[in-house]
């Protein structure tokens, strides 16, 4: 079984989309969440109440402390589903290629630091983009500047606002989320971590 190791800092809503995809999957499972933030809805809505869930300090991202438990729970793959802070070098050489994170944009445009949720649909509108959409990729030292895996567009008229283009984006990432990290996920040859 690959164990899934989920990353988030908000409402949980793309957790729980992964988890209601694999819940029944012969080889890959959702085996803990971790979040940066104790009131996350992730944590308080009750979503993961079958899973087990663990808070984690700044701290305890950079000193390695949080890869061990990472270890100690033989998770094979991080999926980061909302989650904000920067991923320290550490964790990115205890994975290598096994991070995985959605942006909700067409990077290379509107990513980095800061660029999240509302802030990115907003400068989209702002910049009178015809299109939009989500990026799949891998993660490194940096914001949003791993390797691709999947993008996926949908178009923007002149009538909308944030929230409806944040809208149009939880759709492809539900869709689409799930179904990519099982492709790559089944590519990986998970005996060597």
């Amino acid at each position: 079984m690959i164990r899934l190791g989920v990353f988030a800092s908000g409402s949980g809503t793309n957790a729980m989309n992964i988890n209601r995809y694999f819940a029944d999957h012969s080889n890959i499972a959702l085996s803990k969440i971790y979040c940066n933030n104790p009131v996350a809805g992730v944590i308080t809505k009750g979503y993961s109440d079958d899973i087990p869930t663990q808070i984690f300090t700044r701290r305890q991202l950079q000193n390695g402390s949080l890869l061990q438990q990472l270890k100690n729970d033989n998770i094979d793959v991080i999926v980061l589903a909302g989650f904000l802070w920067l991923i320290p070098a550490n964790l990115i050489e205890g994975f290598p290629n096994r991070i995985i994170n959605i942006h909700p944009a067409l990077l290379p445009k509107y990513g980095g630091k800061g660029m999240y949720g509302m802030n990115v649909h907003q400068a989209v509108i702002d910049a009178k983009e015809k299109e939009t959409g989500i990026t799949i990729h891998l993660v490194d030292e940096k914001y949003d500047t791993g390797d691709h895996l999947f993008q996926a567009t949908v178009a923007i008229d002149k009538t909308e606002t944030a929230e409806s283009v944040a809208n149009k984006i939880h759709t492809l990432e539900y869709k689409h989320f799930p179904e990519v990290i099982e492709r790559y996920v089944r590519s990986l040859n998970t005996s060597q971590r």
